[in-house]
């Protein structure tokens, strides 16, 4: 079977990425400071420290004191979990404009993950002291920063479902579509997710082992259903994806 070409282009990196303005918008998109003005931002922007991490480098640790709410300016992050047994659980790739971490004011007593660079990161961050001037400042961000802890938890939640209930089909099917919703790029009639993502990363995802993986990923590449090559999946039919991910379980 011939080799898939790469759909991946080469992008020109913009050199003011991670300018003031870039450092005000992302900030200003947080689910918790979009209510608040310009003026706002521009106030708590201040109270961030950028920090860059090369590739593979560790962020925090499970179970590390929480201390900072971290926010991904450029490149990506890895967020895993460890398991009784001690598999390695990769529960989310966060990009640019995510943030990820915990604060101990906001009930975490330490960090539920452990937080990778993927890619080579800049990092933005706020301590705890920090971020307790702006909720005294602006208390209405209190309720909004529960609020999207919940949301986060949830999501946790339905992994974890995923992982225990799923079949190893449905639980690839269901992490390809994760990635394609969030990092997808839409190319005519499919779905490129632009990654340097192994089938061990796929199988840290969704609790298999790299042979199963590698078979199920082989079958659905023979299905055409996916394109893969070695920094980029195609989802040529994102349709039948979610199909096999919401497939009933049979016993």
């Amino acid at each position: 079977m011939p080799r898939p070409k790469s759909p991946v282009r080469l992008e020109w990196v913009d050199p003011e990425v991670c300018s003031l303005d870039y450092r005000l918008k992302i900030i200003g998109r947080l689910p918790f400071f979009r209510h608040l003005s310009s003026e706002a931002i521009i106030e708590i922007n201040q109270l961030f420290e950028d920090n860059d991490m090369t590739a593979e480098r560790p962020i925090y640790f499970e179970g590390d004191p929480a201390t900072h709410l971290y926010l991904v300016a450029t490149g990506k992050v890895k967020l895993l979990r460890h398991t009784a047994s001690g598999r390695e659980v990769l529960l989310d790739i966060l990009r640019g404009g995510e943030y990820f971490g915990n604060l101990s004011i906001i009930g975490g007593g330490g960090y539920t993950e452990t937080a990778v660079a993927q890619t080579d990161c800049c990092i933005l961050q706020i301590s705890a002291q920090n971020f307790e001037k702006v909720l005294i400042r602006y208390p209405d961000v209190t309720m909004k920063v529960l609020k999207a802890v919940g949301e986060r938890l949830e999501q946790s939640q339905e992994i974890i479902k995923q992982l225990s209930v799923y079949t190893v089909e449905q639980r690839i099917a269901a992490a390809l579509v994760r990635l394609a919703n969030k990092m997808g790029e839409h190319k005519q009639e499919s779905v490129l997710i632009q990654l340097p993502f192994s089938r061990q990363d796929l199988a840290a995802m969704t609790g298999a082992t790299v042979e199963t993986v590698s078979r199920v990923v082989s079958r659905f590449s023979a299905e055409g259903i996916i394109s893969t090559g070695r920094r980029w999946v195609s989802i040529n039919d994102l349709g039948g994806l979610e199909a096999i991910a919401k497939e009933s379980t049979v016993n």
